[in-house]
């Protein structure tokens, strides 16, 4: 982010200790004196090169100074370096400013500038919930203040320096959220943020990695509150609780103001009440009962929700506002919302708030996309900048400029008054209300471009969103979350005491969804996953799944990114295995965890029988690696015919990890038995056995089957029905001719949704008004034709393609072939709902 500061070269050389090196010819440098500074640390953000000041923040992997050359000839001259040995004049025309870290100059340049802000600062840590709480505070109390905030969750060593730093003085209000990972780091957010107010949310496992334990990691946080004047939490969690008391001993100016559901507290919780979407929250205040309602249910949205409640309770806002104010919250985008729009467009949706710093990100993130070169930003009046209104749309100009955007839709009685800063646009079109917008919509001509919504909340571009965006296909994929638990307990119920199961969620978790499912299969304590590649895990990572993670086909250059989410690979041929041996080295990483896979007659991967020897030797006393399972796949265990063949891998398999077992000097886990395995061979569910396709509710075994629980239905609509003569035939090529009058029934759903098309010509069949309907003619891309004569139905109705009723084992024998195939061939535009009864 490209942070505003009125600070000088000289200035900030003071400020950080550092020396100037190199200066300019003197008529410049007076120049320089005048000019304000723009801070950047991410050399692919540069927006204004001449009043540039790049911080050389050194990263693991490379060092800040290499950013200069390409900096420097995109005219930015003034840099901040910890590098002695960089060769300035290479540079001549620069001013360098030498310190002995960039970091901490980062840190004190921040502390600096905090000192100036005398009005209330709201300092917010915790483990969850801190960004919510944050945007919660900014949406209650923008009407009595004018607040500065974190940018989104810039509440790490660099962030908030950088949030600090956007302190200006109009700003009323200061809102800024600390993060750690590790022992140490609160205490230089404390001297930058200095907190008058804190808050402490929910303290969960959240980045718990680097701490001892649980009373490091509180007792780390609390030093962000050394020196404020008040605190605000939760009173329920007792080992927070004894470390606050701790604090208060230390700083004794520090005045609590507690909430609890059970124990006496500044605000008591007598009951909440949930109806529909919302929550009524009742609480004992001062001896009297006051109430308000949420439009939120869940757990963390309360908990949140009545922290806020306390802060402006702390801060003596009237209770009638506050319940006013507290009904009207909106869900808070954590992230840029990036989605298919209409005629060819991307949409970028930001649109829950408009300050200049957000709009900074919003327009770094337009920039990035390339799928389009033409670019439209959709602006709203920009409110309590605490700017002059020249000065605010003036550097809004400059950001729309430096991008190179094409086109603006304004939108606000404000904006509309500085026409004039934005002549420079090829396209520009400004409206005063939305509604004037929606009106002028059709003559706007959206079409190939990539559009970024940023909207004040009060202007509800939300009514814009529904306009662009690529409308619902009306096919749609229902996953039942309480059929997929209740089934992996039938299994559970079959295995061995101390066995373990591997949920196998590849292939976007057969077709139902990725991290949805995997996040259901961690609740109900499965002990390891498996993904095909490294992106399906890396994706359960970024979704916040911990448990162990099996890759079962990685590649050489995704070493690094396994390391990086804490994937474990599978390891299947000496050529894997060498390179893995490579980068272990390269990295220094010791007893990386992997998977060795033994093929034991399948003959599609896995080390031979005849390698095992070879294999050994490699593994004996090898340090870098640690086996955590030997493993191999059984080829026809659903087959009794082939129990021979079955048995005959099974004993090869046993006999390689025993083979293994004598130069590891620790153990690992054995498993061999899939689905149909489980139960036709419990002799064989050794360690831990693999769990695929019976967890959706699908088992060889007519026992099995009858004991699970359908998972998904797909479902579709009616697009048209029509009578049609005798005579006329149906579809692509005129293949069906019909020799009676039948009624059609046209549905939305074709074989690029992952309808087979050798369902054609009567072979497959749906379920409408609960009555079989035959298909006529070939399948189409994206739609079917039906056979509807004798069944009452319309435009609209809901059709089943497979369900409880119609079983996806039925659509596949229909097509010779088998429900996996089907599962995994839905196509990603078909839309995925997911329930739990």
């Amino acid at each position: 982010m490209d942070v505003a500061i009125n600070y000088t070269i000289e200035n900030i050389a003071a400020i950080t200790n550092g020396k100037i090196i190199l200066p300019r010819n003197p008529l410049d440098r007076q120049n320089a004196e005048t000019q304000p500074a723009h801070l950047l640390l991410d050399s692919r953000k540069l927006l204004f090169p001449q009043s540039t000041i790049f911080f050389a923040l050194n990263s693991p992997h490379r060092r800040g100074t290499e950013y200069i050359k390409s900096l420097y000839e995109k005219e930015v001259q003034n840099f901040i370096i910890d590098d002695k040995k960089l060769d300035v004049s290479l540079y001549p025309n620069a001013t360098f400013i030498l310190v002995e870290n960039v970091l901490h100059a980062l840190h004190l340049l921040a502390i600096h500038h905090r000192t100036a802000f005398t009005k209330p600062v709201i300092g917010i840590t915790g483990s969850n919930g801190k960004t919510i709480i944050k945007e919660w505070l900014y949406q209650l109390l923008e009407a009595d203040f004018n607040i500065v905030r974190s940018p989104k969750s810039y509440n790490s060593q660099i962030g908030v320096p950088l949030s600090v730093l956007q302190i200006n003085e109009q700003h009323l209000l200061a809102i800024f959220e600390a993060g750690i990972s590790q022992a140490d780091e609160m205490e230089k957010l404390e001297k930058i943020i200095k907190p008058t107010i804190g808050i402490v949310t929910n303290i969960g496992e959240a980045h718990s990695e680097g701490f001892k334990d649980k009373r490091q990691k509180v007792k780390e946080k609390l030093r962000l509150f050394k020196r404020s004047s008040s605190l605000i939490f939760c009173s329920d969690d007792k080992a927070l609780n004894k470390e606050i008391n701790i604090l208060k001993e230390e700083n004794l100016q520090l005045q609590l103001f507690t909430w609890s559901r059970s124990n006496p507290a500044s605000l008591q919780i007598v009951s909440i009440e949930k109806a529909n979407d919302l929550s009524i929250i009742k609480g004992n205040y001062s001896g009297k009962v006051i109430q308000l309602m949420i439009p939120f249910t869940d757990d963390a949205s309360l908990e949140n929700a009545i922290t806020c409640w306390c802060v402006l309770l702390h801060i003596k806002i009237p209770d009638h506002v506050i319940a006013e104010r507290m009904l009207q919250l909106q869900p808070v985008e954590m992230r840029l919302e990036l989605k298919r729009g209409i005629n060819n467009c991307s949409v970028i949706n930001d649109s829950y708030s408009a300050d200049i710093n957000s709009l900074k990100i919003a327009l770094d993130f337009l920039h990035q996309q390339k799928q389009h070169h033409k670019q439209t930003v959709i602006l709203s009046d920009i409110l309590q900048s605490g700017k002059a209104e020249d000065e605010l749309y003036s550097e809004l100009a400059s950001l729309l400029k430096q991008k190179q955007i094409e086109r603006l839709i304004a939108i606000g009685p404000r904006i509309n008054l500085q026409q004039e800063q934005f002549s420079f646009l090829k396209e520009k079109h400004f409206f005063l209300t939305v509604e004037e917008f929606k009106s002028n919509y059709y003559s706007l001509h959206f079409k190939d471009e990539t559009i970024l919504l940023k909207g004040a909340r009060v202007f509800e571009f939300e009514q814009i969103d529904k306009l662009l965006e690529q409308k619902v296909h009306q096919t749609v994929l229902s996953i039942n979350l309480s059929s997929i638990a209740h089934n992996l307990k039938q299994y559970q119920s079959l295995l061995q005491p101390g066995v373990k199961i591997m949920a196998v969620v590849k292939a976007f978790s057969y077709g139902s969804g990725s991290y949805e499912i995997a996040s259901l299969l961690q609740f109900n304590n499965v002990d390891y996953l498996a993904v095909a590649y490294a992106d399906e895990g890396i994706e359960l990572r970024k979704a916040g799944i911990t448990l162990p993670v099996m890759v079962m086909n990685p590649e050489e250059n995704t070493f690094n990114v396994l390391s990086q989410y804490n994937l474990e690979p599978e390891i299947f041929s000496f050529d894997i295995l060498s390179s893995l041996d490579k980068y272990l080295n390269s990295s220094g990483l010791q007893y990386f965890p992997v998977h060795i896979k033994i093929d034991t007659g399948m003959h599609r991967l896995g080390f031979e029988y005849s390698d095992i020897n070879m294999l050994t030797s490699h593994l004996k006393n090898n340090t870098k690696i640690k086996v955590q399972s030997v493993f191999s796949h059984l080829s026809a265990s659903d087959n009794e015919s082939r129990d021979q063949f079955t048995r005959k891998q099974a004993a090869i398999f046993l006999e390689c990890c025993e083979k293994l077992q004598t130069v590891l000097n620790y153990n690992f886990l054995r498993h061999i038995a899939n689905t149909s395995a489980i139960r036709r061979f419990p002799d064989m569910q050794f360690d831990m056995v693999r769990l695929g396709i019976g967890l959706y509710g699908i088992d060889s075994s007519i026992e099995i089957q009858k004991k699970l629980k359908n998972v998904s239905t797909l479902t579709t609509t009616i697009a048209q029905v029509k009578d049609v003569k005798a005579g006329e035939s149906i579809g692509y090529g005129c293949e069906t001719v019909l020799e009676k009058g039948t009624t059609i029934a046209t549905v939305r759903i074709g074989y690029a949704d992952g309808y087979p098309r050798p369902l054609s010509n009567g072979i497959g069949k749906m379920l409408i008004q609960n009555k079989l309907a035959a298909v006529v003619g070939s399948v189409c891309m994206d739609m079917t034709m039906l056979d509807v004569t004798g069944i009452k139905c319309m435009a609209g109705d809901k059709v089943v393609v497979f369900g409880e009723q119609l079983s996806i084992q039925q659509m596949a024998d229909w097509c010779n072939t088998i429900p996996y195939e089907i599962m995994t061939g839905i196509s990603q535009r078909v839309k995925r709902t997911y329930f739990d009864e």
